[in-house]
């Protein structure tokens, strides 16, 4: 059953904001005091889920977090400026146009599952296209979000709610963000609780604005490690801030293989590994691979990143094609003409798109990625256990196994070597993809949108 008393704005935006600070602060400033108070396997990973210790090169808005990591706080829909690498805003970058591919299906698919939506879960679910609720968004595994939850929607709701998501991602995003769903109701299982956010129906979608051929909106769909912001106007799309991860990555489950970001990885490895010494120079940082590098995740909406590493400009034409085939990974996880559009754009700045490598390059070594231009920004980084500690004796149990070898460790959640600062591993990655420069969120889009049609 829905609860009728998260209708959509009875608590403020700012007291939304304000809650998540404080649990952010709480549980960076606790320790085993802030376990205790707020419980769970939250209470104990949550800092490292949204932490970001970064390269040195790297530095923050005061909205970030400190220097070193920590965490973000969530900032209004009209502080918004997005990504930049020196706090200022290239102008000109995105312009309102004609893609000429079709938003039909995913203006259909919306407008669908809106219309099977009670009343009480369409008060809970619909914000304005300039609501804070966009950027009020964590990856977390936490229940405290607005929306309604795909556990909450009846069989018939249910499939609407998968032909939205099918209709605005590719078919290998569908399957990856199915897959990151799956496994985190094996870590659920694994930790012996899915009655709350560790569980494959623990996901929320809000809707801002009106499913519209003219008019600006978008969704959010929202939970522990997957959380997807797919803005449109007419049959422009913007997907991102797009964050997908996983706890474990590669495991046996009821009877299946999963290996999530393999693809990431490969190619990640595949551009590096074609660098000569001058340009592995660039590319390589100084920095030590930590146990969570990752900078622009959760609450980072307005972060400043330097660019780092090695320039397209001084790459070969065989490199630029693996830089362009790495980027397409990210992007083809939303449907197949925008990714293709989104894969145009950011070709046209490949001679200023950057490319930069924390850690060591074997196949199984964790290291942290980052591609940056100034209309894209995408990080990979394997990050260190929290939940899932991987059994010395198999690499794919299933979840008794596990649930055995967690009883057995005498580390806490995530065994020996785990926590924020403990050895990463590939069996813990985080990835986003940004647009930097005010359109993460189609907000420059829709300021431009404004501008010129109203």
């Amino acid at each position: 059953m829905v609860n009728e008393n998260r209708a959509h704005k009875p608590r403020t935006q700012a007291a939304h904001r304000s809650r998540r600070w404080f649990l952010n602060k709480a549980l960076l400033a606790g320790g085993v005091s802030a376990v205790a108070v707020m419980g769970g396997y939250v209470a104990t990973t949550a800092d490292a889920e949204e932490a970001g210790s970064a390269d040195a090169t790297a530095s923050v808005t005061p909205s970030g977090p400190p220097p070193g990591g920590g965490f973000g706080q969530t900032i209004a829909y009209d502080d918004f400026v997005g990504v930049t690498t020196d706090g200022t805003v290239l102008d000109d970058l995105y312009a309102v146009h004609s893609t000429g591919v079709s938003t039909v299906p995913v203006i259909r698919a919306a407008r669908a599952f809106l219309d099977g939506l009670t009343d009480a879960q369409k008060a809970a679910t619909l914000f304005d296209v300039d609501s804070d609720q966009w950027l009020d968004w964590t990856n977390v595994d936490s229940n405290d979000r607005d929306g309604v939850a795909l556990r909450d929607l009846t069989d018939k709701q249910y499939a609407l709610s998968m032909k939205l998501l099918r209709a605005s991602l590719s078919a290998r995003g569908l399957r990856q963000a199915d897959s990151i769903r799956k496994l985190n109701q094996f870590l659920g299982e694994y930790e012996g609780d899915t009655s709350k956010a560790l569980n494959e129906d623990a996901y929320w979608f809000t809707v801002m604005g009106t499913p519209s051929a003219t008019e600006a909106w978008g969704f959010q769909f929202e939970g522990h490690h997957l959380v997807i912001n797919y803005f449109v106007l007419g049959d422009q799309v913007v997907m991102t801030p797009t964050f997908m991860g996983s706890e474990p990555t590669k495991i046996t489950y009821e009877g299946k293989d999963y290996h999530l970001f393999r693809e990431e990885t490969l190619a990640g490895l595949a551009l590096l590994r074609s660098l000569d010494e001058t340009q592995l120079a660039q590319a390589l940082s100084t920095a030590q691979k930590s146990g969570t590098d990752l900078i622009a995740g959760a609450g980072q909406d307005n972060a400043v990143i330097p660019y780092a590493g090695v320039k397209g400009s001084a790459l070969n034409r065989r490199q630029r094609r693996l830089l362009l085939d790495l980027a397409e990974v990210y992007v083809g996880y939303q449907d197949e003409g925008h990714a293709r559009v989104r894969l145009r754009e950011i070709e046209r700045h490949l001679d200023d798109t950057y490319f930069h490598w924390i850690g060591e390059h074997e196949d199984d070594s964790a290291f942290y990625y980052r591609v940056h231009s100034p209309v894209v920004l995408i990080e990979y980084d394997a990050e260190s256990p929290l939940g899932y500690h991987e059994s010395d004796t198999s690499a794919s149990p299933s979840a008794s196994e596990s649930a055995s070898a967690t009883a057995s460790a005498s580390a806490g959640p995530g065994g020996p070597g785990s926590g924020p600062q403990g050895t990463p591993t590939q069996q813990h990655i985080h990835t986003i993809i940004r647009t930097p420069n005010g359109n993460d969120y189609g907000v420059d889009l829709l300021k431009l949108h404004r501008e010129t049609d109203h």
